[in-house]
């Protein structure tokens, strides 16, 4: 299970302005993926399908960071 997390936004940290505030929280519940776990725990899941949809998504990771890495190595490329 995913760990539990506090998601705290001073204002103090966004200087006063509540919109960036807002902003802020709205990232750090998206990193913490707290929405997600939620949707995740709204109806049951069979442990088999739970299992194909994290090896799916792990998949997709790994070949967006590939696609990453090859964009970063070919502008490098560019540049010298």
């Amino acid at each position: 299970m995913a760990k539990q997390g506090n998601v705290l936004v001073t204002a103090k940290e966004c200087r006063g302005n509540t919109e960036r505030m807002i902003r802020r929280f709205i990232k750090k519940v998206k990193k913490e993926k707290i929405i997600e776990e939620v949707r995740n725990r709204k109806r049951y899941k069979k442990p088999s399908v739970a299992k194909k949809e994290k090896r799916i998504r792990a998949q997709r990771m790994r070949l967006k960071e590939e696609r990453k890495r090859l964009r970063l190595q070919q502008k490098r490329n560019r540049n010298n």
